[in-house]
């Protein structure tokens, strides 16, 4: 076999190689060893270290290479021939090395219930001890690339990833609406775990980003999640509840089935009475104001007369859950405002349901809470603008002591209600 008398490796092609054995092993103490910058190259002879060479020309005589006395019984001078196996360690600085994990399941703190969240991010691997990367790396390989070096640790590298996002959520209680907020420093806290790991193998984690954590909708478990917290965004911007959507598809499927038979008739006479109880008004109101109450029970307030019994006092009712108009979530019906996010509690008079402010009539059972007209104050009776005398019950609206639509005692000489504006 013919003896080597050139080792060098360069490079070829994009793919990003960290280690390449040079094909022939039958050298001699005249073989020139040429190692380029950004590479080391290591020789192994009879399963040992024989030596390591930095970026130059070098030749392989026992004046470099005393082992090979120790190992061959070769003497100083003359050509004598050995054979090694010569490895070229890349040890450039890769940053393009893309990671991923698969679906992991934790409590969010946001939402309070299970989310499956993926991750995603890039890294950068550099060999900061050639001898030790290839012991406990390369192996018998004839080269060692990037996609090797993935592959290989895939399994405990997503472990580890995992684990240390999930227990960084949990321990800083950040939740899933925040958790881009604080990717610097997850990816910071990463790194840190993910150091002696990779030193371990010889190499040095130059740099650890996480670009993105979302939820994983490949599964049907995310794909839900996704939808609700998509309908939650929808009804934030128009302003409606989840009582309303459900009220309108069911009013809109019976509007559907008009056509259909006897079965589209009663489809029929269900929409009519649904958006009669919309409306608040008009024929088969009663049916429709009955149809828009929750399922849940909301709590009632006065002592009214509705639908022919009176209604007890609040002091005397039972503690009741409320939906908060604003953020839809629980809570007792003795407080004034919504614990959770702070909203003013605006019961209905009817049904206790919590309102908007600024909305005009019961969103559940469609009682009017601001009228447009001034009221009687003797009989309660709504009034034209404008009147002097109630329709109702006869009696005189205006005087030059009370405001003709709440009622409050006028001072003299002023034009407007210093209470409610309205005019004199």
């Amino acid at each position: 076999m013919a003896i080597i008398d050139l080792v060098r490796w360069s490079p070829e092609g994009s793919k990003t190689i960290y280690a390449y054995r040079f094909p022939e092993t039958n050298l001699s103490t005249y073989t020139q060893l040429i190692v380029q910058e950004s590479q080391e190259a290591v020789l192994f002879s009879k399963g040992q270290l024989v030596g390591k060479f930095g970026p130059g020309k070098h030749t392989l005589n026992t004046e470099n290479l005393p082992i090979l006395r120790n190992l061959f019984g070769i003497p100083f001078g003359g050509k004598n021939p050995f054979t090694a196996e010569v490895w070229f360690v890349n040890k450039l600085q890769p940053y393009n090395i893309d990671w991923e994990t698969h679906s992991m399941s934790i409590h969010d703190a946001d939402y309070n219930t299970q989310l499956p969240l993926v991750s995603k991010g890039r890294y950068g691997l550099k060999v900061s001890d050639a001898e030790k990367f290839l012991i406990r790396i390369v192996g018998t390989k004839s080269e060692f690339t990037q996609d090797d070096l993935t592959d290989q640790f895939f399994g405990e590298f997503s472990t580890k990833t995992k684990s240390t996002i999930l227990q960084f959520m949990i321990k800083h209680r950040i939740g899933f609406k925040s958790i881009s907020a604080h990717l610097d420093d997850l990816s910071q806290y990463l790194k840190g775990t993910m150091l002696p790991f990779w030193e371990n193998l010889g190499l040095d984690l130059t740099q650890f980003y996480i670009t993105s954590i979302d939820i994983d909708g490949s599964t049907e478990t995310g794909r839900r999640v996704l939808e609700a917290i998509s309908q939650q965004s929808a009804m934030s911007i128009t302003g409606h509840t989840w009582q309303q959507e459900k009220m309108f598809d069911v009013a809109n499927n019976a509007v559907d089935g008009l056509g259909s038979g006897n079965g589209g008739l009663l489809g029929g006479l269900m929409a009519m009475n649904m958006m009669g109880g919309l409306g608040g008004g008009g024929t088969g109101a009663g049916a429709g104001a009955g149809m828009m109450q929750p399922q849940y029970n909301q709590p009632t307030f006065g002592g009214s007369n509705v639908g022919g019994s009176v209604q007890q006092p609040l002091q005397e009712q039972q503690v009741k859950m409320v939906y908060c108009s604003n953020c839809s979530k629980k809570f007792p019906n003795t407080t004034r405002f919504c614990p959770h996010c702070g909203d003013p509690y605006n019961p209905c008079p009817r049904c206790g349901t919590d309102n908007d402010e600024s909305a005009r009539r019961c969103v559940s059972c469609g009682t009017q809470l601001q009228s447009e007209m001034g009221t009687c104050p003797h009989c309660n009776t709504p009034l034209v603008s404008g009147s002097s005398f109630c329709g109702n019950c006869g009696k005189q609206v205006q005087s030059g002591d009370h405001c003709s639509r709440c009622g409050t005692t006028l001072p003299p000489n002023v034009k407007f209600c210093p209470k409610c504006g309205n005019k004199r």
